[in-house]
């Protein structure tokens, strides 16, 4: 019997469940982006992949409603909040002559 692509292909598997909240996970408080990754810590990488949950700062999980608390987990893929500060869009350089 042949597995599911997800379940052979762990970054596919982070893809789908990616795929699947993402925007919901845009609507939460001071999130501001989502990605796959591996959560780094003293510049080495922790365990395996999982999705990445970029937010301008971290605030205590009681200090939220209930519906921006971000869960560790979703359909059994890891969660990680990294905090990124604002995200702002940067001004191409033109070049000379243009």
């Amino acid at each position: 019997m042949q597995r599911k692509d997800n379940e052979d292909n762990p970054i596919a598997r982070i893809q789908a469940v990616k795929a699947r909240y993402e925007a919901d996970l845009l609507k939460k408080a001071n999130v501001v982006g989502v990605g796959i990754g591996l959560r780094m810590k003293h510049g080495r990488p922790v365990g395996g992949p999982a999705l990445i949950v970029n937010v301008t700062h971290k605030v205590p999980s009681e200090e939220l409603h209930p519906e921006d608390r971000i869960p560790n987990m979703l359909d059994g893929v890891r969660v990680w909040v990294e905090a990124i500060g604002e995200v702002k869009a940067q001004q191409q350089e033109r070049e000379q002559g243009s």
